[in-house]
């Protein structure tokens, strides 16, 4: 039964400490030697969601997954790409909840379209009220 238990015990804990000895990406936390460059990317950064976080930028977050984003972002303009490529290649690998701006699509579409729905209905409403007044 020992056996066992320090069995499962180090099956639980493995996964554990293999997270922990991973080190941060070299441009997590260490900014482009270009600041034209690094302002780009802090631009870019400001507008992607942290995907642990989910109220964060990834500028703003602590998180591993975030700091692995920041250094994607990074090194990518440092290699001449342009922020909208970057963010097209984030999008497709995480879908669109990685972006803060996000682009009218097939599946967006709605999120759009139904608060302006919505306001033409109210002022509908709103104005069939006032001419039964008037």
């Amino acid at each position: 039964m020992r056996a066992l238990f320090a069995s499962f015990a180090v099956l639980i804990a493995f996964p554990l400490l293999a997270q922990q000895t991973l080190p941060p990406a070299p441009y997590a936390y260490r900014q482009l030697d270009d600041p034209a460059q690094e302002q780009t990317a802090q631009d870019l950064m400001e507008t992607l969601r942290c995907l642990t976080c989910q109220s964060q930028s990834i500028a703003d977050s602590d998180a591993p997954m975030a700091g692995d984003m920041r250094h994607q972002v990074r090194i990518r303009i440092a290699s001449g790409e342009s922020p909208d490529d970057i963010r097209n290649w984030l999008v497709e690998r995480y879908g669109d909840y990685v972006s803060y701006k996000p682009e009218v699509g097939a599946a967006t579409w709605p999120l759009f379209a139904v608060p302006v729905l919505l306001l033409v209905l109210a002022a509908a409403l709103l104005l069939r009220r006032y001419r039964r007044r008037a």
